[in-house]
């Protein structure tokens, strides 16, 4: 029965990517919320939750819901009560089917060019955002999809996810930032191997590519990877704020150019953190041998 659930939900995406040609024109309502932002509560305050529920396109990346990415985006960065974001899906057995390729058949020539171009931005600015990231893969992520899951921090995924930048089966390549980021993150020659062969990895082949940090046996909620993804970013919403913003910064700058230039990234980002007040709280508790209380500041 699992074999059989597998197949009913990754064969409808693959032929969504290998047979545009043949893909009938479908209107969806503008009006259903494509995207919600949940800030948790508890031992999990500071947490902030990013769920796409597009379930009658498998979370396929709409004007719409592009659009509304990007909104909430927007709003974590600046927010400095978030200290963590994760992104998951409420669509059962699929984290995001990539471009909206019923949507995309419609758009004139001239209008591609623009939209993915507006994909590769949106996926930036998640990037860049100064909080860290999770995306919590419990289903399919494939191009556009996983895309966003390498635009991430971290990435937890399921034993039954199913990964892989398949646009070149569909005659183009990954456009939202899938050939600079893959590489980068699993080394160049097994980045080529699965763009060039569209490849699908499941999650226990994605963590030993290195592609996901953690591959977690499915649970009967279908969400394992997302409570993963929660343990996570609650153990880092645990930490000095500005420290750790500090630190993404220091890492993902540090890594775009030589280790000397790399090492005064990290100084200056250190001396950014030595005047706050939580440097401060974090030698008091220690002295006082108590867990310490961090405000950002």
């Amino acid at each position: 029965m699992m074999a059989a659930n597998k197949v009913s939900v990754i064969a409808p995406l693959l032929a969504q990517w290998r047979n545009i040609g043949k893909v009938v024109a479908r209107n969806y309502s503008t009006t259903q919320e494509c995207v919600s932002l949940t800030h948790m509560e508890g031992n999990q305050k500071g947490v902030a939750v990013l769920s796409m529920k597009r379930h009658e396109a498998k979370n396929a990346i709409s004007r719409q819901m592009a659009s509304e990415m990007k909104e909430a985006v927007l709003s974590v960065k600046f927010n400095n009560d978030v200290r963590v974001l994760v992104i998951r899906s409420e669509v059962p057995r699929v984290f995001c089917a990539g471009a909206d390729l019923k949507e995309r058949v419609k758009m004139r020539p001239e209008e591609v060019g623009p939209f993915v171009a507006g994909l590769r931005q949106l996926l930036g600015d998640l990037e860049e955002l100064p909080q860290p990231t999770v995306a919590a893969l419990d289903g399919a992520a494939l191009g556009g999809g996983l895309e966003m899951a390498l635009a991430c921090c971290l990435r937890t995924a399921s034993s039954t996810a199913k990964l892989g930048l398949v646009e070149t089966g569909l005659a183009i390549i990954p456009g939202a930032g899938g050939t600079q980021r893959l590489p980068r993150l699993i080394g160049a020659c097994r980045a080529k191997e699965l763009i060039y062969t569209s490849k699908i990895l499941d999650g226990l082949q994605a963590a030993s590519y290195g592609l996901v940090n953690y591959a977690v046996d499915q649970n009967d909620n279908g969400d394992a990877a997302y409570l993963k993804a929660l343990e996570l970013a609650e153990q880092i919403a645990s930490q000095g704020p500005i420290a750790v913003r500090m630190a993404k910064l220091a890492i993902n700058k540090g890594m775009q150019v030589d280790l000397h230039s790399g090492m005064a990234y990290e100084e200056s980002y250190y001396s950014r953190v030595i005047p706050t007040k939580d440097r401060i709280e974090g030698l008091t508790a220690f002295k006082e041998k108590r867990r310490p209380q961090f405000k950002g500041e």
